[in-house]
């Protein structure tokens, strides 16, 4: 079995028991290089998501749908923004299906990759979430089951981390501080990395 709204909804919770656990150290990671906010933002964010959860949908798209709009009034910053893009660019992508072969996740996250950079202007390179979406997404490409997406999607979101750490950040608050920003984390990345 592929992705389904059952899966979907999965992921959220844990997403969300993720964000909890990682609060204080995203929150430590931002305070060095913008507001010290992004823990809190993205503990609140996949709550007020997790709460919207349709629990009898079977329409995948129909799921997003929801993640999407409960996004959009959850926080007005710019990484929740981009949660709230990614959600509603894969409810148009998904809508009307009830189950998708994991050989389609790649593709699935290129176009929400795609979706980011159009709106948030950074483009590939500039250290920030849409790096590691796009490490993840080329990793997973293909893969067929469960495990396998999993494991390829922890690396890779791991070694975008590294890969990144020592550059400065090019956008965005951090790019402020670009100077300080080498040999730091970017939040966003670190976010989606512990998601």
């Amino acid at each position: 079995m592929g992705i389904t709204a059952s899966t979907v909804r999965d992921a959220v919770r844990r997403a969300a028991t993720a964000a909890r656990m990682a609060e204080h150290e995203l929150n430590t990671a931002d305070s060095k290089l913008g507001d010290g906010d992004t823990g809190l933002m993205l503990r609140r964010l996949l709550e007020r998501v997790s709460t919207a959860l349709p629990v009898t949908e079977d329409d995948i798209g129909s799921v997003f749908q929801a993640c999407g709009v409960a996004s959009s009034s959850a926080t007005g910053s710019s990484l929740g923004t981009l949660g709230t893009i990614a959600m509603l660019t894969l409810a148009k992508a998904t809508r009307g299906r009830s189950d998708i072969p994991w050989t389609e996740l790649g593709a699935l996250l290129v176009g929400v990759r795609d979706a980011m950079l159009a709106r948030g202007g950074a483009t590939l390179g500039d250290k920030t979430v849409v790096d590691t979406l796009d490490a993840v997404a080329a990793a997973v490409d293909g893969l067929a089951d469960r495990e396998h997406v999993a494991q390829a999607a922890v690396a890779a979101a791991a070694q975008s981390l590294a890969t990144f750490r020592p550059r400065a950040n090019r956008i965005g608050r951090a790019r402020m501080f670009a100077d300080r920003s080498i040999g730091l984390d970017d939040p966003g990345m670190l976010a989606l990395t512990r998601l």
